[in-house]
């Protein structure tokens, strides 16, 4: 199988699948449909390909896609509906911000076939290859561990109350995982002294629900961090002056002995 440019898919042979749907930048030529470039990349999950780069060296399958999610989001719903229904989101193929800013200049904004054609060229075929390698995975393990790897700014109050927790764990109100490995990342989150909560505002998109199967051995966690957890966070929604902030590997690196160890965790657990 051929993947397109924009996707990359590094094969492992632990029973760990790592998911990064949302660290994209290419707006695959809707720049000057967008009220700004900056805008349509703002909400990106900035450097979490760099936060998890140690995955590969784990033996970890990784699935990345190069396409921003203002082009369409890999981790919606692809009939459109929402997630999380009575709440403030983005949809499959947003037309405004995390802020509710408008993405599109007026008159630009995608139509029903166009959002048909994203999801055939863009939503499928991420998929398709998160579930090839689930499928090559499960042939080797009995039991897998699909892991989806987000990030959002701290401060949302469109989205959310107050301050976000540095970890949010989703597991679909414990539907997409065995408890058992629920309450081992749950125990690591609570050893870092750090603010966490499990299935909080973020319960796990599309992805963690939608591969997320238990009784066929396949379970699924959603890792949302707080930008502020690895990054040195501006305040406020952030300008492009000075968001995004550079990656910096000293700044992040406490948060990522954590994120190794619930990896290498998730790892031992999935082989007992």
């Amino acid at each position: 199988m051929t993947l397109p440019s924009w996707l990359t898919v590094s094969q492992g042979a632990a029973p760990l699948l790592v998911s990064i749907p949302h660290t994209g930048i290419d707006l695959v030529g809707l720049e000057n449909r967008l009220v700004s470039p900056w805008l349509g990349r703002r909400d990106a999950d900035w450097w979490i390909d760099k936060l998890y780069d140690f995955a590969e060296d784990l033996g970890a399958t990784v699935v990345h896609t190069a396409i921003s999610r203002t082009v369409i989001d890999v981790n919606r719903d692809p009939s459109g509906a929402s997630l999380y229904p009575g709440q403030a989101t983005t949809g499959l193929c947003p037309t405004e911000t995390f802020d509710g800013d408008p993405l599109y200049r007026e008159g630009e904004e995608p139509d029903a076939s166009e959002i048909d054609e994203r999801r055939e060229k863009y939503f499928a075929p991420y998929h398709a290859a998160l579930q090839a390698e689930i499928d090559r995975l499960r042939v080797l393990h009995e039991r897998i561990v699909v892991y989806d790897c987000h990030s959002i700014r701290s401060v949302l109050p469109r989205l959310f109350e107050g301050t976000l927790p540095v970890f949010n764990l989703g597991t679909n109100d414990g539907k997409s995982a065995d408890p058992a490995l629920q309450a081992m990342v749950g125990q690591i989150l609570a050893e870092t002294g750090e603010t966490f909560v499990i299935n909080g505002r973020f319960k796990g998109g599309w992805i963690t629900r939608h591969f997320g199967q238990p009784q066929n051995g396949v379970h699924a966690l959603q890792m949302e961090l707080s930008n502020r957890g690895y990054m040195r966070e501006p305040e406020g929604k952030g300008e492009p002056v000075n968001w995004p902030v550079p990656y910096d590997a000293d700044f992040a690196l406490p948060i990522r002995v954590t994120l190794k160890n619930i990896l290498e965790s998730a790892i031992d657990w999935a082989e007992r």
